[in-house]
């Protein structure tokens, strides 16, 4: 919906609680009107109208800081990311779309979830004598993927999201790979060439990728 505010035609974002008053806040250019459920579009347009003076104050007085557009690599392609204030996460395209950074981490922490385990579960059938494990997601500085036999825990770096999943796959082999060979001898690559024969190349990558 777009109102024309002190001459300016002005986008406005709705956002709908189970409350009784009505909220003004500016999102850089963009008007944020959070609302109960039962106000009509036609009902907000008038209370902008109304109060547009006061509107138009508030926003010289607002910092510019709450609208950000940036991108960052999710499963290997290049997205932008949009804040707009209202939105819960959700991807369009080439698009990742947000509330805000908050909900942005949320939203890849879940996805790291999700798309870790799966890519683990499609893995896992190729080996045999695996024990029990369980699967951590965590942010990592120095490694991409870590095999704790002792607590049989397979920890999975969650920067791990911006890289394509062929790149994904590659370091749940080598963590697991890890449970028959816990060191990087000649023995445990000629493990890792079982299931993932172009092992150097991946390394290469994600090696790489760490000094962008």
């Amino acid at each position: 919906m777009y109102v024309n505010i002190d001459g300016n035609p002005t986008k406005v974002l709705v956002k709908r609680k189970p409350i009784k008053n009505i909220y003004f806040k500016w999102i850089d250019d963009n008007l944020l009107v959070t609302c109960n459920n039962y106000l009509t579009g036609k009902e907000i347009e008038r209370l902008i109208k109304t109060n547009a003076k006061s509107l138009t104050n508030l926003k010289k007085r607002t910092p510019r800081s709450d609208l950000k557009s940036n991108e960052m690599y999710f499963l290997g392609e290049k997205h932008t990311i949009e804040y707009d204030g209202v939105s819960k996460t959700y991807l369009d395209g080439n698009k990742i779309i947000s509330k805000d950074a908050n909900e942005l981490n949320k939203f890849l922490n879940y996805q790291c979830s999700v798309i870790f385990m799966s890519r683990l579960e499609r893995l896992r059938v190729q080996f045999k004598d695996l024990p029990d494990f369980r699967l951590r997601v965590r942010h990592m500085t120095t490694r991409w993927g870590v095999c704790n036999t002792k607590s049989m825990t397979v920890t999975l770096n969650s920067e791990l999201i911006k890289k394509d999943v062929s790149l994904i796959d590659y370091v749940i082999i080598h963590e697991l790979c890890h449970f028959k060979h816990m060191n990087h001898s000649i023995e445990f690559w000629r493990e890792v060439e079982k299931y993932y024969p172009y092992h150097k190349m991946a390394r290469k990558m994600l090696r790489e990728s760490q000094n962008d």
